[in-house]
């Protein structure tokens, strides 16, 4: 894929050549500095909360909704998840659909929908029946996002989500046999040239595929990662996104020793990542490609500031405020029953903070701009934020965009640095589920 093309009109195009030049000792500094602020600023020093707060006029949001069921549990998912039984996520799906009900009740209105999981296609005839009842209740809803494995594509329920569901994204994780029997996948979902076969099959339903892909794991070597680079462009989809493998607390001794590869062939397999795709496809963050700039994608917290969350386990962020709601599904259930939302804690956070992350996202999305924080924050970015400013711009992560003073131009090292840093936020939030869900009894599941 990385040759060298030449045009009809005889041009030569050069494939890309990825410029990271950040020393594994930085990344390993930036990784250690990224871990403080994320025990910072994750710490479960939460209020109580029984109530959502109202909706402010003007702002944009997204709905969040969260299906907690599997079939099976992948050694390597730290997300809020349960063994799947029919009884349970059906009448899971019903409370669902209360819960938007309420939401809908304090005024909200929705741009975006976005189901995640667990496995949000378990009960495709219920999912189908919650995003029907999420579009009447919040009619701005333009587009919904939806994941789901390899194992559903050919069932005979799937097509039901055919014109109810704008993006689908399908965990493939590598189409190489080896590593998906050393992930435990191999069993559950099948070989990766049926895996291959399934979403050519599904590409049909949806006017977006994405297929998630994750590097870093142990034996995946570079003709591993281009082998699953050539799988994933030979399918062609309108997104291709290539997770890092999270290592999280709860996971570390059955992952990094078994699963993970060496930290420091992270910036290597990066760079023949931002290589092969980058000419087949645009940027969308750090991690996420696609055929055109203006799709959504995974990272939702990125087009939108605030969102809230419906569901077992769900997050919301509002009014500077981080919303948790119940772990417990028999909780969560009968604070539905009752006539009450999920959310049972809150968190606060600072102006600083909040910049912060916006400032995390930015290098993340390679959308790093002085006037999104004047207009949002009134600050001076580079004053306001003066340390993460400097830091990025010594190590030559960002720099002035000569035709726009308000815009800042993330590198090819600021994408490295984003991948990094979003890798370790994103492996906080993780411990901040398992310590949710460690006081989890058999009966609340």
């Amino acid at each position: 894929m990385s040759s060298i093309i030449q045009t009809a009109s005889s041009e030569i195009i050069k494939p890309y050549e990825a410029d990271i030049t950040v020393p594994n000792w930085m990344l390993s500094s930036m990784e250690r500095v990224m871990q403080f602020y994320v025990d910072k600023n994750l710490r479960l020093d939460t209020q109580s909360a029984d109530m959502m707060p109202a909706p402010v006029e003007g702002k944009k949001y997204m709905l969040y909704a969260h299906i907690p069921f599997c079939h099976t549990l992948c050694s390597f998912c730290t997300f809020h998840r349960f063994i799947f039984k029919e009884d349970k996520a059906r009448a899971y799906f019903v409370s669902l659909r209360k819960e938007m009900d309420m939401v809908k009740a304090l005024g909200y209105d929705f741009e975006s929908m976005y189901i995640g999981g667990g496995t949000t296609t378990v009960l495709e005839d219920e999912l189908a029946r919650t995003i029907e009842h999420a579009k009447t209740l919040f009619p701005s809803i333009k587009e919904v996002s939806c994941e789901s494995d390899p194992q559903h594509l050919d069932s005979p329920g799937f097509k039901q989500l055919e014109g109810l569901v704008d993006r689908m994204s399908i965990g493939v994780q590598s189409f190489n046999d080896d590593i998906l029997a050393m992930t435990d996948r191999i069993e559950k979902f099948g070989s990766g040239q049926q895996t291959f076969d399934k979403i050519m099959a599904a590409k049909e339903l949806f006017p977006i595929i994405n297929v998630d892909l994750i590097f870093g794991f142990r034996g995946q070597t570079d003709e591993v990662i281009q082998y699953d680079l050539d799988m994933a462009a030979k399918l062609d989809p309108r997104q291709i996104t290539t997770y890092p493998l999270m290592i999280t607390h709860q996971t570390r001794k059955s992952v990094k020793g078994k699963l993970a590869a060496p930290q420091g062939d992270m910036a290597r397999q990066y760079r023949q990542i931002l290589n092969s795709l980058n000419g087949q496809y645009n940027q969308l963050s750090a991690w996420a490609f696609g055929k055109t700039n203006n799709e959504g994608f995974d990272e939702y917290v990125i087009d939108y500031d605030e969102y809230l969350g419906v569901g077992s386990g769900s997050f919301s962020f509002l009014d500077d405020t981080l919303y948790v709601n119940n772990f417990s599904l028999r909780k969560y259930q009968e604070n539905i029953a009752a006539g009450r939302m999920g959310v049972e804690q809150q968190k606060n956070y600072s102006k600083k903070d909040v910049m912060q992350y916006r400032f995390l996202l930015g290098m993340f999305s390679g959308r790093l701009s002085r006037k999104y924080f004047r207009e949002t924050f009134g600050v001076n970015l580079d004053t306001a934020l003066f340390k993460e400013m400097t830091s990025m711009k010594v190590i030559g992560a960002i720099k002035n965009d000569p035709t726009d003073p308000d815009n800042l131009i993330v590198t090819d090292n600021g994408k490295m640095m984003g991948l990094l840093m979003m890798k370790e936020f994103y492996s906080g939030m993780d411990n901040v589920r398992a310590q949710l869900r460690k006081p989890l009894k058999p009966c609340d599941m």
